[in-house]
């Protein structure tokens, strides 16, 4: 396997809407992404059918709630938000450290926000202590534990997760 290249900071990242050609680059980024964040630290039940191809239709799956991070023409992370949930936040390893994963977490919660919802939400795998660790940085709060119904083929798998929220700052704009 290379080694990781470091991004260079001054690249800007733009957010964008997800495109369908975008899929394949997302599951990518998510596969390694959830590897990296999951083994170990959710049920052998969910491994299991988290395989490569399942991360491939999801994506394909998702292009509509899904907004992607391109640094210097690349793909580079994304997140997806539905309702009040900032549902999948991911960084392709090269890129982080690099403030992208930032600049999705801040888009998700203005789309939240702008929504009407007065407070944003994830889940956080227990172990994943990386990513807590985040999201206490960006001002999130750790409510406890819970059990996150993920999806399967056979129906929800349960999850040991810590849920985040940030109340969000500033007039909720109401849908019409």
């Amino acid at each position: 396997m290379p080694e990781p290249v470091p991004v260079p900071r001054e690249r800007p990242i733009v957010l964008r809407p997800a495109e369908p050609v975008d899929a394949a680059a997302v599951a990518v980024i998510w596969r390694d992404g959830w590897r990296d964040g999951h083994l170990r630290h959710v049920p052998d039940e969910l491994v299991a059918v988290r395989t490569p191809e399942s991360f491939a239709v999801r994506a394909a799956e998702r292009v509509a709630d899904t907004t992607v991070a391109v640094v210097g023409g690349v793909v580079a992370g994304f997140v997806m938000v539905v309702g009040d949930e900032a549902e999948q936040l991911y960084v392709a390893g090269e890129h982080r450290g690099a403030g992208v994963a930032g600049s999705l977490l801040g888009h998700a919660e203005e789309v939240v926000r702008k929504a009407g919802h007065e407070r944003v939400w994830l889940a956080v795998a227990t172990g994943n202590a990386r990513a807590r660790r985040f999201y206490e940085r960006q001002g999130w709060v750790d409510e406890g534990a819970f059990e996150y119904a993920a999806e399967g083929p056979d129906g929800p798998i349960a999850v040991p997760c810590h849920r985040y929220v940030k109340q969000m700052e500033g007039p909720a704009e109401k849908p019409r």
